[in-house]
């Protein structure tokens, strides 16, 4: 057993009070100076932050969704975070653990436990393109340890979103980029009809090497992991979001789509494929092991190549 100390920032919001827009009028129904849009957008949320550390005595094979569960049962039922399948399949519970976005379910005690001690500074960096992510590789060697060492690790929710209590973090700016990309396939073709007018059977085939092409973007899970690495995201007003553009991404590369063109027509906006800066923080985590950074570099050079023809039919 491990004697771990969970340092988990907090969040609680301030009640939400009615209020009356500045400027003109109280009266009136819309402002004389007009509305600039600003106040359409949602703010930061206010309310009170702070730290809270929770103790634990805990197995090294553990989840560190595990850990959680056990306070909220019998130290702090007031712990708010998000979970439900708890194997990694709903991505519901990304959070940050030690400050690198990843899922509760998946995360074990043994590899994200580090020493108390502002000395200890984690080995870990960007890792080539096509290299699986080898989380063993950054495990701390719990055995080497000197006795009475302090383990710790810390929580937080996940970062380019607003935090609406404790580690829940509000991704519907993800959802409604994904929403807006049309994720869902559109093919081309009538359907078959029987001799009596009634729909029948009708299917699209594609060879193994066809499926191939998209087979592993169709397993992500919006969980919003490569977003909350990505440093150009934040919230999704300047940068659609690697999320979204794996969607785009997934479709393009099936060849039962009929839509391709309107799909890259989709990301030619300032804040599409132009937006992403190939910083491929978004590779490093992946839950279900895509190269996002990779696909991302894809998708925008099939982007840059439309734009291109575009210009020279026009020319």
């Amino acid at each position: 057993m491990l004697d771990v100390t969970l340092r988990i920032a907090r969040f609680t919001p301030k009640p939400e009070k009615a209020s009356r827009r500045r400027g003109g009028s109280p009266f009136a129904k819309k402002s004389p100076f007009g509305d600039s849009g600003a106040s359409s957008r949602p703010g930061r949320v206010r309310g009170k932050r702070w730290t809270q550390e929770y103790r634990v005595s805990v197995h090294a094979n553990d989840s560190v969704l595990d850990c959680l569960l056990m306070i909220k049962r019998e130290q702090d039922p007031s712990l708010a975070f998000r979970y439900s399948c708890g194997h990694g399949m709903c991505g519901s519970d990304a959070v940050a653990i030690n400050g690198t976005p990843t899922l509760l379910c998946t995360a074990k005690v043994r590899d994200w436990v580090k020493p108390d001690s502002p000395d200890f500074t984690a080995n870990e960096g960007f890792r080539p393109t096509g290299q699986p992510v080898d989380d063993d590789a950054q495990a701390l060697d719990l055995d080497a340890l000197e006795p009475g060492t302090g383990l710790v690790i810390d929580l937080a929710a996940l970062p380019g979103f607003p935090t609406q209590r404790d580690l829940i973090a509000d991704v519907d700016p993800m959802l409604d980029q994904i929403r807006r990309l049309r994720p869902y396939l559109e093919a081309s073709g009538e359907l078959k009809t029987t001799d009596d007018g009634k729909i029948d059977a009708f299917e699209y085939l594609q060879s193994p090497e066809q499926l191939a092409r998209y087979e592993l973007l169709s397993n992500c899970i919006a969980c919003g992991v490569c977003e909350g690495s990505c440093p150009v995201y934040a919230g999704g007003e300047a940068f659609v979001g690697p999320a979204a553009m794996i969607t785009v991404s997934r479709f393009l590369n099936d060849s039962r789509d009929s839509i391709a063109d309107d799909r890259l027509d989709s990301l030619m906006g300032s804040d599409g494929a132009s937006a992403c800066q190939s910083v491929r923080a978004c590779s490093m985590h992946c839950p279900k092991g895509i190269d996002v950074g990779e696909e991302l570099w894809q998708t925008i050079q099939k982007v840059d190549a439309a734009r291109k023809a575009r210009q020279t039919a026009d020319a």
